[in-house]
């Protein structure tokens, strides 16, 4: 299979890894009256794509350009992430990849994932995200565009199951998020480990309240 079409099943909703069960923190951001309504939610997803290129890239960057390290960028997003509910879910979403990428394409990631399970790694998801492209020979600007866009789409469909945004609005907020992607990208594409940062904090705090919601249909 030719990478172009490997990233396009990667890309496919219907791809089992988990991912829909986590709303980025925006349940929260709703259940608080943070987000009402499709407007809420366009702001809503530009402070999630910055906190995405900026706290989740720079680990991507690593994972791919660096897979032997991985242990070490995996540790670095471990102490990265202070937020229990974030790194919690960084864990969880990491393990459903990996676990999916070895077993659909056992020949390139199963060694990944000896190699991660043999480290004692926690499996974080942005580290993992740029070892497993790299292993499934993707280039590392697709990997990025990948993750970029795979964020932007798990929180608006979170927002479409809880009823806060309409489908045909939410794919007007995707395709409107065009130019903000291309932004996060140009900005964050050449960052390493040593360059994350929290730009959102506010969500960072809305997030890390998800535990204490009455009722909850998501993981995060």
């Amino acid at each position: 299979m030719g990478t172009g079409w490997r990233v396009l099943q990667l890309a496919d909703s219907g791809f089992p890894t988990g991912g829909f069960a986590h709303s980025g923190g925006l349940e929260a951001a709703v259940q608080q009256g943070e987000v009402r309504g499709a407007g809420d939610v366009r702001r809503f997803v530009e402070a999630l794509l910055w906190q995405a290129g900026l706290g989740g890239l720079p680990l991507v960057n690593a994972g791919w350009r660096e897979p032997a390290s991985l242990p070490a960028w995996d540790a670095r997003a471990d102490v990265f992430l202070s937020n229990h509910v974030a790194h919690r879910a960084s864990r969880t979403q990491g393990r459903a990849f990996l676990d999916t990428c070895a077993r659909i394409f056992p020949d390139a990631v199963g060694p990944v994932r000896e190699a991660a399970r043999a480290a004692g790694v926690k499996f974080h998801h942005a580290p993992l995200f740029g070892a497993v492209l790299r292993a499934l020979e993707v280039d590392l600007e697709d990997a990025q565009r990948l993750f970029l866009s795979l964020t932007l789409r798990g929180a608006l469909s979170a927002g479409v199951r809880m009823g806060v945004i309409g489908t045909h609005e939410s794919h007007q907020v995707q395709h409107g998020a065009t130019p903000l992607l291309d932004a996060v990208l140009t900005h964050c594409s050449a960052l390493g480990v040593e360059d994350l940062a929290q730009p959102a904090p506010l969500l960072d705090l809305l997030g890390a309240s998800h535990d204490r919601l009455y009722s909850r249909l998501f993981l995060s």
